[in-house]
């Protein structure tokens, strides 16, 4: 597989928004869900990371049984926001060939209001696959921005995420996928990503 597509988002998406995936303790979670918007106990001064792929949430998250990420979150952003934080984003990791040395990407990850990671792709049984999955971390004004303004709803799928978790824990694993989220490659900018990916 080339690197290309290996690096590549995949998500559930319209023409407006995006859905990115988050878990939380219910304390946190649950009014989230109800009010559209994060409590007052959700910290803002913490980084924040959001994930485009579902089974990646699942494999962090064990299915919302993990403790303090027992409430999935579907957040739903607006595409402008995504592109926001993807432009002012640096990679988690130096890269040689991106990056022009450790010094001006350490400095660049410090001011860097998101960071990207990414991470093996996971199968319905959380095995990792050959591509990766995107990890947006979101701090200081992205957070804000992310809170304040890209939010347009967020949902409670852990029902969702109990019951495709049963059907594979029973061995039905065709049933599982077809509760799946339907993530489909994302169209980002032309360029987007060139200085994003490892």
């Amino acid at each position: 597989m080339a690197e290309h597509t290996r690096h590549r988002i995949r998500a559930r998406y319209t023409g407006t928004t995006v859905t990115v995936y988050q878990a939380y303790a219910p304390r946190i979670g649950l009014p989230a869900a109800r009010d559209g918007r994060f409590p007052a106990g959700w910290k803002r001064e913490r980084m924040t990371w959001i994930k485009p792929s579902f089974l990646w949430m699942m494999y962090r998250c064990g299915w919302g049984a993990k403790e303090d990420q027992e409430t999935v979150l579907a957040v739903e952003i607006t595409r402008e926001g995504f592109a926001w934080a993807l432009e002012h984003a640096c990679l988690t990791e130096y890269v040689p060939g991106i990056h022009g040395d450790h010094a001006d990407w350490r400095r660049d990850l410090k001011r860097a209001p998101a960071r990207v990671q990414w991470d093996p792709e996971r199968d319905i049984r959380l095995e990792p696959l050959p591509y990766r999955a995107l990890q947006l971390g979101l701090s200081g004004e992205a957070v804000r921005r992310y809170a304040d303004e890209w939010i347009t709803g967020i949902t409670d799928v852990t029902p969702l995420a109990h019951e495709i978790h049963g059907l594979v824990r029973a061995g039905d694993t065709d049933g599982a996928r077809a509760l799946l989220p339907r993530e489909e490659e994302y169209p980002e900018p032309p360029g987007l990503l060139d200085r994003l990916r490892p």
